[in-house]
């Protein structure tokens, strides 16, 4: 198929993903639950010593950041 065919079907504005340099979606959600269980963590202890809940949710944050580069 020439490069002329492959255009017929696409309108004007699409736009094509290069899958290779996208963002690995298995390690994403992984990632993703490891926050969610360091926050709940951290909420759990609010009640208990707030030093370490903060330490905890500080954390998740940081999880967070980590996450979106992933």
């Amino acid at each position: 198929m020439d490069n002329q065919e492959k255009k017929d079907w696409m309108y004007s504005d699409t736009k094509v993903k290069n899958i290779d340099s996208m963002p690995d979606q298995h390690l994403h959600r992984i990632v993703s639950f490891i926050k969610s269980v360091v926050r709940i963590v951290g909420y759990g202890f609010i009640p208990v010593d707030l030093f370490i809940a903060t330490v905890f949710l500080i954390l998740s944050e940081v999880i967070g950041i980590l996450e979106e580069l992933v």
